[in-house]
């Protein structure tokens, strides 16, 4: 007699066969097969609070550890429709997360039955792809598929639709396929000719620079770089965001470009004569579109996985479709030969300025109460381990933040990138640290971001997830205060913040809280975190009139 399993416990089965070590799921009654498979099962789940915030975490995990990260909602309905927000926020992060969503039984669709929603329309502007499942004998075929599809270059979100009658059905007991035998194992090479007329632009070139994007995130991948960078003295610039692409100890690491990068790694974008750009779109992050922040007179060479990012936002002279780590390689080989003083001068004076710009910052930051940004990130960059992962929520104090802090290589910063998604931060870093128990995780916040997931301080306390979240408390949204103190007259509405205080709320969670009203107990506070066995929230109080606007031109017509 032929072994039967029901459709939920296929699908845990086919969760196995991935080595999967995590669901962030929430329970719900559409999916009691799949639960009750996880009860025994060797995939643990981290009980979430929120399918939001679960996706999050998926998204976390998903980045910091390469494989896929999988968020589970146990109810259709409202329990789907909260997964839409984390799976726009993953695909623009380019994240491999794969949601699976209890779904209403097949006979019930619409007959505007309980908690009816048209989940498969719903996903698919979020996603890479979305599927439902039409049979339990097929439950693992499209769990299968959802691991390759979101693995697969350039990697991102994927959906899948989980009837009820599907999970409660029986079907037979198959075994699994090896994962290596339907993922794909490479990624193209440069074209030789494209490569040629790239290594003829950077040897005529007098002020190259390389822009570094999410692109060269990959283990290996910076390596070849830093490479190219000394054999053609090419200082490296990152795509905002991705401020770990290159590790801080790389002396010609610039730092962010762009409006929200640094002054001296924008400097050096525009006065550059060939843009080496590696792996990245050159999207609104790191121009907002614009020739102010790249020179229109300016080649560039644009090498990127997805074809169709090639010279979509400015003009290039040579485009690549190619892994940008591998183009960086061939490149630094053909180009071993051509030295140039002129170049090693240019290298030089950026390393110099470099320093001179940190020197002055460090200078300028402003020690005082109550507490300036400026003051709290010296003193995070004081206390903050080299070997440290750093999450950010959106955010102008987050968005300073991603320049002012160091990070030690890839998969040290996790931003929510062009999505702008507050309220990011806190649940990213628990994914973050499950995927990387042995690194210290830290997750910097405002106090209107924290406030909507601190929830998931339950979730920490439960499953002895160890992160310190750092609360920027301001009491207020401060991007769009500042936007109403520039441009609307200071007619204030809607955007103080009303907040407990958070060290106490740590606390009531059964975890760690602390409380800073200085720039010298920051220091005390993020270093006591660091050593708290449990989740630990350090509260700091910064100056509520500490305002900031990014983007000047967005409300020119109220500019006075």
């Amino acid at each position: 007699m032929t072994d039967t399993h029901s459709g939920g416990h296929a699908a845990v089965a086919a969760l196995e066969a991935e080595a999967t070590r995590y669901v962030f799921g929430l329970i719900g009654s559409a999916t009691m097969e799949m639960f009750d498979a996880l009860y025994e099962s060797s995939v643990e789940l981290i009980a979430v609070h929120d399918e939001r915030t679960g996706t999050h975490m998926a998204d976390g995990y998903a980045r910091a550890s390469g494989n896929a990260g999988v968020v589970l909602a146990g109810q259709n309905g409202p329990g789907a429709t909260n997964l839409v927000t984390g799976l726009a926020q993953a695909k623009a992060a380019y994240s491999p997360v794969i949601a699976l969503a209890g779904m209403l039984s097949s006979g019930h669709v619409h007959r505007d039955a309980f908690q009816e929603v048209d989940q498969q329309a719903l996903f698919t502007p979020v996603t890479k792809k979305t599927w439902t499942v039409p049979s339990a004998d097929r439950v693992q075929e499209f769990i299968q598929e959802a691991h390759r599809v979101a693995l697969a270059p350039r990697k991102g979100p994927v959906h899948v639709n989980l009837p009820r009658d599907v999970l409660s059905a029986q079907t037979p007991v198959v075994a699994t396929r090896n994962p290596g035998r339907y993922r794909n194992h490479s990624s193209p090479a440069p074209d030789t000719v494209a490569l040629a007329a790239a290594v003829r632009l950077i040897e005529s070139s007098a002020r190259p620079v390389i822009v570094a994007g999410g692109g060269i995130k990959d283990p290996g991948a910076w390596e070849p770089v830093a490479a190219l960078s000394e054999v053609i003295h090419a200082p490296i610039v990152c795509s905002p965001g991705h401020g770990d692409a290159i590790p801080a100890r790389v002396e010609r690491a610039m730092g962010q470009m762009g409006p929200r990068g640094n002054p001296e790694a924008s400097r050096l974008v525009l006065d550059a004569d060939v843009l080496i750009v590696l792996g990245s779109r050159l999207g609104f992050n790191s121009t907002f579109y614009s020739h102010d922040n790249i020179n229109p007179e300016t080649k560039i060479i644009q090498v990127e996985i997805e074809p169709t990012a090639i010279g979509r936002f400015f003009d290039i002279e040579v485009g690549i479709w190619a892994d940008a780590a591998r183009t960086a390689g061939d490149l630094a080989a053909a180009c071993a030969s051509a030295q140039s003083d002129t170049r090693e001068n240019w290298m030089r004076s950026a390393i110099e300025a470099r320093k001179d710009f940190l020197a002055q910052r460090d200078a300028d930051a402003i020690n005082r109460t109550p507490i300036q940004p400026s003051g709290l990130f010296k003193a995070l960059r004081g206390v903050l381990p080299e070997d440290a992962a750093i999450t950010m929520d959106a955010g102008t104090m987050c968005l300073q933040a991603t320049d002012q802090l160091s990070y030690g290589g890839p998969h040290s910063l996790f931003t929510p990138l062009d999505f702008g998604l507050v309220g990011f931060s806190f649940a990213c870093g628990l994914g973050v640290k499950l995927a990387q128990p042995d690194r210290p995780v830290v997750s910097l916040m405002g106090d209107g971001g924290f406030g909507m997931t601190m929830s998931e301080l339950s979730t920490a306390v439960d499953h002895g997830i160890s992160t310190v979240t750092v609360v920027m408390n301001n009491g207020s949204w401060g991007a769009e205060k500042a936007y109403q103190r520039d441009f609307f007259d200071g007619r204030y509405i809607g955007a103080d913040v009303s907040s407990p205080p958070f060290d106490q709320v740590a606390a009531a969670y059964g975890a760690t809280g602390y409380r800073a009203d200085t720039v010298d107990e920051v220091g005390d506070a993020v270093r006591a975190a660091l050593e708290t066995d449990g989740p630990a929230v350090v509260d700091v109080a910064v100056d509520p009139d500490a305002l900031y606007s990014f983007r000047r031109d967005s409300f020119t017509h109220r500019g006075g």
